[in-house]
């Protein structure tokens, strides 16, 4: 992107919340929060100390530069980006029994801001990665719960594969199978991210050899869990009642359960994952989403700094410690 964020004002956002929050109370002061690629997020503060978080899909939020791939719910891996994608999601969460945010508000047709706006529950007790930093012990029931959430998920099962949204409007992946999606997505990323660094240039060859023959190794399989697709612990809040909330949504797709673990198992310590862990997953489908994972945390932080992203270090950091996990899985090819 070619522009900083507009911030939204507290003036942008007065209607909006009244509406979404009512009762007589007021606005009385807006915080942009930290963090988001991809839409503002904002804390709204009414005159009685009631709160709620608004969701901007603002066009200026959007630090990714544009892909071909853009807006193409037949890939699996598209961007995942919008209010409808957040509202599929959010409907089969809530159909599962599982806690997600309450929603306030839906504004598709731009009548209390000139962007798609949602405007949601609150948690003041932070995120679950934060409180078992802070305190693993104090963390383990909702860390339990989590466990139960994320088993209800993979018990709900689908014949088709694809992004939540699309899929539950009837529609099919253009791929024939997840391994194959994400084969097409690993090659991808592995030429974006060969195209920017020459160590993955050099070892462009290895690393596609050993893509397709992890892909080729995946045997078929006819039924797909509900995956949240970028489940980190800070992405989960705790009410308070010490329930997980799940948040981030938008990326949420029927597909392969290892694509979720293998997520976890990047993103999360050891006694992180272990209270999630679960047995009998596919050794060979691991092995794919593994090195198709590092290679996307490579390619997609490099992109993201073609443009305007603030945090430039911490982006760079992502990248390079992929570039160097996915290199050693070819080290000794």
């Amino acid at each position: 992107m070619d522009m900083a964020p507009q911030v939204v004002t507290h003036d942008q956002l007065t209607r909006a919340a009244r509406a979404a929050v009512g009762g007589g109370r007021w606005l009385e002061a807006v915080e942009r929060l930290a963090g988001g690629t991809t839409k503002g997020v904002y804390r709204l503060t009414m005159d009685d100390a009631t709160t709620a978080i608004a969701y901007v899909w603002e066009e200026s939020e959007h630090y990714w530069p544009a892909t071909e791939s853009d807006g193409d719910l037949a890939d699996p891996f598209s961007p995942g980006v919008g209010l409808d994608l957040f509202a599929a999601s959010h409907a089969r969460l809530s159909t599962l029994g599982l806690r997600v945010p309450g929603i306030y508000l839906v504004d598709r047709d731009r009548t209390h801001y000139p962007a798609d706006l949602a405007i949601v529950e609150d948690f003041r007790g932070g995120n679950l990665m934060d409180l078992f930093n802070r305190d693993p012990r104090a963390a383990a029931p909702t860390m339990s719960r989590l466990a139960d959430a994320l088993a209800v998920m993979r018990g709900h099962r689908a014949t088709s594969f694809g992004k939540v949204a699309h899929i539950d409007a009837g529609g099919t992946s253009r791929a024939a199978s997840c391994q194959e999606a994400a084969l097409d997505f690993a090659l991808r990323c592995l030429a974006e991210a060969a195209s920017r660094d020459r160590r993955i240039a050099d070892a462009q060859g290895r690393l596609e050899a050993r893509l397709r023959g992890l892909a080729a190794m995946v045997r078929p399989r006819a039924e797909y869990s509900l995956v949240h697709g970028e489940l980190g612990l800070d992405h989960v809040l705790v009410d308070s009642g010490g329930n997980p909330v799940v948040i981030d949504i938008e990326e949420m797709l029927y597909f392969d359960v290892e694509w979720e673990h293998v997520f976890l198992q990047l993103r999360h310590s050891d006694s992180q994952y272990r209270p999630l862990a679960v047995e009998s997953l596919d050794a060979d489908r691991l092995a794919l989403y593994k090195l198709t994972q590092h290679l996307s945390l490579t390619a997609g932080p490099l992109r993201l700094l073609d443009g305007d992203f603030p945090d430039r270090a911490f982006m760079q950091g992502i990248a390079e410690h992929h570039l160097n996990e996915a290199l050693a899985l070819v080290s000794a090819a």
